[in-house]
């Protein structure tokens, strides 16, 4: 009797190595330095439309990848409040297209120049617009980098001078992420349950358990950290640490006087050398600072071809802008007196749209774990 065959084995999945964090910083940083180029609402409506593609194709699924949302409503509570205060306190825009006449109030002598209430105008509160859309723009890239990296392999990959500091920058940025979640856990559980979880009742039920949830993840990280030895260095002799604060130091400051020489007119010419200098100045302080930590890396995110691209990308994206607002800024910084709608410009539009590439060359997310369901019996 032949021995019966036996199942097909289902073919592993073949999970692939994760991109650097390092590049998805680097990219949405770019993303919004690119942003503050221009006040064209259109470039930056296509900026905020091109993070949010990536964000939506590249997101892992974990807890602290859901913050994304928190930073879009932030950028839209920017724009509110500026559109309030250009109503209430006016704007220095001069405009012919009345809106509204609020009453307004009578002020002293000393308050010259600031008034409250009186005439809204249609260039005022467009200007108040463009200009409070460059802030959104840019909180939203950074909150596309808070749901892209994963800010423990981005500590793990800090140089190790940096890693104090970069534990408390971590920390920092992980509250809001946890912060979130434990709210939308608690309010979950409330439904459930059938109790009340809007307005200033559920919201105020729903506080204390996500502050001694806070107060938890404190204490057990600060366990973590004492157990992990955090703080303790190696003993490293005078001259190399004399040294070392040397080459930081200076470094620092060859870095903010060649930024002022590029800033200036009469410094473009020592401008790039002394910035040069002082980077590699700073970099070696941090290479020789790093010597102080006895911490070891385990499997260290390798910095590949795709890190490279998705870099590449954002760099493309603010150079490219930076260059169309040198040659043709009137597109790109559109006027408001007299009041005319804002044109797409097409190159500077397909510069924005290099920005799509991680979407399509970082490494695909691991699939949401599937919850086992429970047959009845």
């Amino acid at each position: 009797m032949s021995a019966p065959a036996s199942a097909p084995t289902p073919a592993r999945h073949q999970r692939t190595a994760p991109l650097h964090p390092g590049a998805w910083w680097l990219w949405a940083l770019a993303l919004g330095t690119a942003a503050t180029r221009t006040t064209n609402p259109l470039l930056l409506a296509l900026l905020v439309t091109v993070s949010a593609y990536v964000v939506i194709t590249r997101r892992p699924h974990a807890p602290w990848s859901r913050s994304y949302g928190a930073f879009v409503k932030l950028a839209l509570a920017v724009l509110l409040v500026r559109l309030l205060f250009t109503t209430l306190l006016g704007s220095p825009i001069p405009g012919t297209h009345t809106l509204v006449t609020l009453p307004e109030v009578p002020l002293p002598d000393w308050a010259q120049g600031v008034r409250l209430g009186g005439r809204v105008t249609a260039e005022g509160l467009t200007f108040a617009l463009y200009d409070a859309m460059k802030l959104a723009t840019l909180l939203i890239c950074v909150g596309a980098a808070n749901a892209l990296a994963n800010p423990s392999r981005l500590l793990k990959s800090l140089p190790g001078a940096l890693y104090e500091m970069g534990v408390a920058v971590v920390v920092a940025l992980t509250f809001a992420p946890n912060l979130i979640a434990d709210v939308q856990r608690l309010r979950a559980a409330r439904r459930l349950r059938g109790r009340h979880d809007k307005g200033v009742r559920g919201l105020l039920q729903v506080g204390l358990p996500v502050l001694e949830g806070a107060l938890e993840r404190s204490v057990a990280l600060a366990a973590a950290m004492d157990a992990r030895g955090y703080g303790r260095t190696a003993r490293v002799p005078a001259p190399v640490r004399r040294t070392t604060a040397a080459l930081t130091l200076g470094g620092l400051l060859g870095i903010c006087a060649g930024t002022y020489g590029l800033l200036t007119a009469a410094g473009g010419t020592y401008g790039i050398p002394v910035l040069l200098a002082g980077v590699a100045a700073a970099f070696g302080g941090l290479w020789l600072g790093g010597r102080r930590t006895v911490r070891t890396r385990y499997r260290p995110d390798r910095w590949d071809a795709h890190a490279w691209l998705v870099t590449a990308s954002g760099v493309a994206v603010a150079a490219l802008l930076f260059l169309a607002a040198a040659r043709d800024p009137a597109a790109l910084h559109p006027g408001v007196v007299p009041l005319t709608a804002p044109t797409l410009p097409l190159w500077p539009a397909a510069a924005v749209l290099l920005g799509l590439l991680p979407a399509f060359v970082a490494p695909a997310p691991d699939p949401a774990p599937k919850t086992a369901v429970k047959e009845p019996s």
